[in-house]
């Protein structure tokens, strides 16, 4: 049977490459952990070979493609690891390079004996009894990336910090009541605990900051129900990991690392399916915080290259996470030994109305025209520690579409003595209880391909005509402009006041006005990091210091912090790959987006915090030739009336 080339990896694909890995390459076996197992993905011209480009979320091509597995390797305490291609087709390992002096994301079975590690160790336990607490059991352990600052414990380790929490009953909100003052740098490999920091007393919390019902008595008793119902089922069509939506198709993945991927966006135009994104995903993410203490200055969680938003994805449930006519994809990835994990219900697909698409009242003649709008939405939320990322991705009917980021979760939090006063830089959310400033900046890697491969991205300012001849009035403005034609140049940041966009124009394509069709990126009101440049976040998380950065596309270049940002110095990523400032004209380019929120935290954010977005949108800028969305029928109960 033929299976379509970026369709993930199945249950039984991940087994039979870690089998063939393990057979067939001496330097591996049964005892190395494995960090993932993924699609290789084929490239462009791989897939152009096998005619699955133009129409990759309907068809399957030839069959011509050779299916890989990328599999990653660690095979010992230190900090190296293995990266093997192995084809399925061919049933043969092609490549197994050592890395040296890189660490793998965080791993879960590392992570769990780090906390059996320091709830054993005399040491912890003595900071423990000497806050009141002879009962270890009630302590939650967070075990964190540990981050790079030239410290001995991170030399030839891979390493995590251990923050401790309070939880009289199972079921306690353990970010209420902080251990403040104690810190504990474990060996992840070897589950050896390095040092017992402890920074001094601080009262612990009393307040348990319950966010569960039966503590917020009485409930709500007038929100009646709101039922989304579609009795001849939902307008798109699955097929595997294919989504087709009125003139839409694309194909959804889900990435341990990335989370939620689309691959092959097109939509149909005049009787073919014009390309708009080869393949879009969160290249990276950083969670940089505020606060300079030695409890909390060093925290700046990656959480994607460093923890994983697929790996922490839910499984998603019907009238909770999602509401209406569901359907839903699964997440396999492999776990720790080679063996498939499936995540079930990882990805949601349905329908949303969203208000009026257009509408206009003839006065004159007495005529109203009107369409509502609706969206396809599909979503992943993925759970990282204390915090929840929900990610939205919507497509219009007028041919754009968006990606929103959820953020809600309970707030990472510090306990402060109220006799010594507030701390500086955190917000008071409960008594005794503070939450460190922070930033959540997400970097998507955009691979765009308006028409075709060959784009340009132009960054457009809308700039105000000097006042004279020729604007007597001093009314007059104008769009300016500007094809970013190198790397260096290339790197951008958000301007509000000059309403600034970026276009991707296909130059070689031309709509029926005679001018180049184009995408514009229209970004939101988005901070860049805070952190110093040449702090460590600052180097670690250079990708955060513009929102804006264009590359030629290098399939080998998908991360905006390097492929291991654990533990790493900061050499690797965006910064490294465009010193080389290579030329964007008559290219294929990938635009990298940085956008975020910059989180002074609020009283109203606690016990749990509700929900703040962040996004962005693409839409046609001269892709069609009028508003593609007049062929929407009117709603059947605003139809005119027959005589």
């Amino acid at each position: 049977m033929k299976v379509h080339p970026l369709e993930p990896l199945s249950a039984d694909e991940i087994s039979g490459a870690v089998a063939i890995l393990r057979a067939k390459e001496p330097r591996v076996d049964e005892t190395m952990l494995i960090a993932r197992v993924v699609l290789d993905e084929p490239t462009k011209s791989e897939l152009a070979g096998a005619g699955a480009v133009e129409a990759a979320a309907t068809t399957s091509g030839d069959g011509t493609v050779d299916r890989r597995a990328a599999i990653t390797v660690v095979p010992g305490p230190g900090p190296s690891l293995f990266e093997a291609v192995v084809s399925l087709t061919a049933e043969a390992v092609t490549s197994c390079v050592a890395v040296d002096d890189v660490r793998p994301a965080l791993l879960f079975e590392e992570s769990f004996n780090a906390i059996v590690a320091v709830m054993e160790n005399e040491e912890w336990q003595q900071a423990m009894r000497a806050r009141g607490i002879d009962d270890f059991s009630k302590v939650q352990l967070d075990p964190w990336p540990a981050g790079r600052f030239g410290i001995d414990h991170e030399t030839d380790r891979r390493i995590t910090r251990v923050l401790s929490y309070l939880r009289d009953e199972s079921n306690d909100n353990g970010y209420a009541r902080p251990v403040e003052g104690v810190l504990v740098f474990v060996d992840l490999a070897t589950g050896e605990v390095l040092e017992v920091q402890d920074h001094g007393f601080v009262p612990i919390p009393a307040d348990k900051g319950s966010y569960f019902p039966a503590d917020h008595q009485p409930l709500r008793a007038d929100l009646r129900p709101v039922d989304v119902t579609q009795p001849d089922g939902p307008s798109f069509t699955l097929d595997g990991h294919a989504i087709t939506w009125q003139k839409w198709s694309l194909r959804v993945s889900m990435d341990p690392y990335e989370g939620l991927v689309l691959h092959a966006v097109g939509y149909q135009d005049g009787g073919r399916v014009r390309s708009i994104l080869h393949r879009a995903g969160v290249s990276e993410m950083v969670v940089p915080y505020g606060d300079p203490g030695p409890l909390h200055g060093w925290k700046n969680a990656f959480d994607a290259g460093e923890w994983g938003l697929g790996r922490m994805a839910n499984s998603l449930t019907n009238g909770c996470d999602c509401l209406g006519e569901i359907r839903y994809l699964d997440a396999v990835f492999s776990d720790e030994h080679g063996n498939p994990s499936t995540i079930a219900n990882a990805i949601c697909i349905h329908e949303e109305d969203y208000g009026i698409l257009w509408k206009h009242q003839d006065l004159h003649a007495g005529t109203t025209e009107v369409r509502r709008s609706r969206r396809l939405v599909v979503s992943s939320i993925a759970t990282v520690g204390n915090y929840e990322y929900g990610f939205y991705w919507y497509f219009y009917l007028d041919g754009s579409l968006q990606l929103e980021v959820k953020l809600t979760g309970i707030l990472s939090t510090m306990a402060f003595d109220p006799a010594s006063g507030a701390p500086a830089h955190a917000t008071v959310i409960a008594p005794g209880l503070a939450a460190p400033h922070h930033q959540h900046l997400f970097c998507l890697r955009l691979d765009m391909d308006v028409d075709g491969p060959v784009n340009e991205v132009h960054e457009v300012d809308v700039v105000a005509d000097e006042m004279g001849a020729g604007n007597p009035l001093g009314n007059a403005f104008r769009p300016h402009s500007t094809r970013l034609d190198h790397e260096l140049a290339a790197q951008r940041v958000v301007d509000p006041s000059r309403s600034r966009t970026w276009r991707i124009v296909n130059p070689a394509m031309r709509n029926g006005l005679g001018e180049p069709v184009a995408y514009k990126l229209v970004p939101g009101s988005t901070p860049t990091l805070l952190a110093d440049p040449s702090s460590a976040v600052g180097k670690r998380a250079a990708f955060a210091t513009r929102n804006l950065w264009v590359t030629p596309y290098e399939p080998s270049e998908r991360r905006a912090a390097g492929d291991y940002p654990n533990q790493s110095s900061g050499e690797d990523g965006l910064p490294r790959w465009t010193s080389a400032d290579r030329s964007l004209v008559d290219t294929d380019v990938v635009v990298w987006y940085t956008f975020g929120v910059s989180h002074v935290a609020r009283p109203e954010d606690w016990p749990v915090m509700p929900v703040e977005c962040a996004g962005f949108h693409l839409i046609p800028s001269g892709f069609f030739d009028r508003n593609p969305a007049l062929d929407v029928p009117p709603p059947a109960h605003c139809a005119p009336k027959e005589d």
